[in-house]
């Protein structure tokens, strides 16, 4: 997808060259989308640089994200404050001299780094009643209808209207990396699957990745299967299914994640981190969903295929819930490994080259 469609964004104080820092939600898929918010302020402010903070997770996506200058990595814990460390990130982003910030997170915890740094605008929404913390404060929140629009809206001006359409994500990923990449793992140059079976929650898995990555290396495709260390079970399960011909390419690097995606000529994957990664690299995408909603959190990229139950839409969806507590998981259940396949294998066919 490209973003040739999206509402541009008015152009402002082009004179303006102080530094902007995004704090955004870090689970993967919601960094991903984040990149929408870098997009927006550049078309805003093109002279002023942007930076994200991020965790060492997500830093490896900092690499591939157009138009941002630098990811500030820090490791807060989610347990607690940890003053000692805010102080630290506070003097560390007091030397960068920003301008503004941008607080995407709700909590007080996220907002506390660039109080402390005196960052002159400190803008999020009201959460936590953080008065004092954030000194630009926004409202009316609960009234944006997805996620993106309550992220995005923050690098609107103060009651702006939200565009038609917002910039889309974007990761460039090199091909002389990817090349590499695939060289490096003994991968060759076939036409490849990547599968990502993962998710945060059970109730978001779909269960037939086994009998799909076997009907696709009957096709002659090669298979591979993407995740966290969290997913190296469900990657042997699938390797086992498949008679060892499937590659477990999961791991503890996010990198090798991304790098995968990329070079794979189809992706499939849950409602995931990975699905917004692949989307936003540009490699056509089958979204799995069953207990969520892709109108709320499909990505803005658009899907190759949003694959849904082939039956009659449950009563139960979407439950939002992380672990299916009626109908036995028939939302997902009901998704046929033969569809999936089926549907993996003609847009393979269809693309004009294969990474």
């Amino acid at each position: 997808m490209n973003s040739s469609s999206s509402h541009e964004i008015e152009l402002e104080d082009t004179a303006d060259t102080r530094p902007i820092l995004i704090v955004p939600y870090m689970w993967i898929g919601d960094f991903v989308r984040g990149h929408t918010v870098v997009r927006v302020l550049k078309q805003r402010w093109p002279n002023r640089p942007v930076d994200l903070l991020v965790t060492p997770l997500c830093a490896p996506l900092v690499d591939y994200m157009p138009g941002v200058r630098a990811g500030i990595v820090w490791n807060l814990p989610r347990s607690r404050l940890a003053l000692v460390k805010q102080w630290a990130l506070a003097t560390e982003l007091r030397a960068r001299g920003y301008g503004t910030a941008l607080v995407m997170p709700r909590t007080w915890k996220a907002a506390i780094a660039p109080a402390l740094a005196g960052i002159p605008e400190r803008v999020g929404f009201f959460g936590e009643a953080r008065f004092g913390l954030i000194n630009r404060m926004r409202w009316g929140e609960k009234a944006l209808p997805r996620f993106i629009d309550k992220n995005a809206a923050l690098a609107l001006p103060s009651g702006a209207p939200l565009p038609p359409e917002w910039p889309v994500p974007q990761l460039s990923v090199p091909t002389e990396e990817i090349a590499r990449w695939r060289q490096a793992n003994g991968l060759g140059s076939g036409p490849a699957v990547a599968l990502a079976p993962g998710s945060v929650g059970a109730s978001k898995r779909w269960t037939y990745y086994p009998q799909a990555a076997r009907l696709l290396i009957e096709r002659g495709l090669d298979v591979w299967v993407v995740g966290g260390p969290g997913e190296k079970g469900l990657a042997q399960d699938i390797v086992t299914a498949t008679g060892g011909k499937a590659r477990d390419l999961t791991g503890t690097d996010l990198r090798n994640g991304i790098l995968a995606v990329a070079a794979a000529g189809v992706a499939i994957s849950n409602d995931s981190g990975l699905m917004h990664i692949a989307a936003a690299i540009g490699t056509p995408t089958m979204g799995i969903f069953g207990p969520t909603s892709p109108y709320l959190w499909a990505p803005l990229n658009g899907l190759a295929a949003t694959v849904v139950q082939t039956k009659a839409e449950l009563a139960c969806q979407p439950c939002q819930r992380t672990v299916c507590t009626m109908n036995d998981h028939r939302c997902m259940r009901d998704i046929d490994a033969t569809y999936v396949a089926d549907v993996a294998h003609r847009l393979l066919v269809t693309q004009p080259s294969v990474r």
